[in-house]
C-alpha cells in the first residue's frame, strides 16, 4: 500500500485474499438500493459511503467499520489487523472511501478496482467487460 491510497485489487485476487484469511472483511460500499436490487458478493457487510435518500457522504462510515472490526476481526500483536476490502460499483468510490479509512488511521485496506459491476461498455452495460459478477464470482440478490 502506497501509504495514503488502498491497494487495488482484481476481483480474482479479493475473493482469493478471503479464502486465505478468515479475517478479512469484505465492505460493500455502494447504496442500499445498489446493494439490495443489483445484488452483491456473497458475505459482504453493507456499509454505506454515500447513500439515499440525500446522496451524502455517511458521516459514520469510519466509525461503523471500526465497529465490524471490533466485533471479531480486531488486531493482533502477532498477526496485525485483519484486511478491510471495499468494493462499490466501478472501484470509484472504494478508492475515496478507502483513503479516508487511511486516513483514518487504519492499515491493511484495500478496494476492488473493477468493482462489483464493472466499467459501461460501448453499449452503456455493465458487467460485461469486469467486475465482481463478470468474473462468475459469488454474488447475491433480494
Amino acid at each position: 500500500m502506497t501509504g495514503d491510497t488502498p491497494h487495488g485489487l482484481t476481483p480474482q485476487q479479493a475473493w482469493q485474499m478471503i479464502q486465505d484469511d478468515p479475517r478479512t472483511v469484505l465492505v460493500d460500499i455502494r447504496s442500499s438500493m445498489e446493494f439490495l436490487f443489483v445484488g452483491h458478493p456473497v458475505g459482504a457487510v453493507h456499509v454505506p459511503w454515500i447513500d439515499e435518500p440525500d446522496w451524502t457522504e455517511n458521516p459514520h462510515f469510519v466509525t461503523d467499520i471500526r465497529k465490524l472490526l471490533l466485533g471479531g476481526s480486531v488486531c493482533t500483536i502477532d498477526d496485525g489487523c485483519a484486511p478491510v476490502i471495499l468494493i462499490c460499483r466501478s472501484g470509484k468510490r472504494s478508492l475515496e472511501a478507502g483513503k479516508t479509512l487511511l486516513e483514518s488511521g487504519f492499515s491493511r485496506v484495500f478496494h476492488i478496482e473493477e468493482g462489483f459491476e464493472g466499467e459501461l461498455d460501448e453499449h452503456h452495460h455493465r458487467s460485461s467487460v469486469g467486475g465482481w459478477r463478470f468474473h462468475g464470482l459469488a454474488w447475491e440478490q433480494c
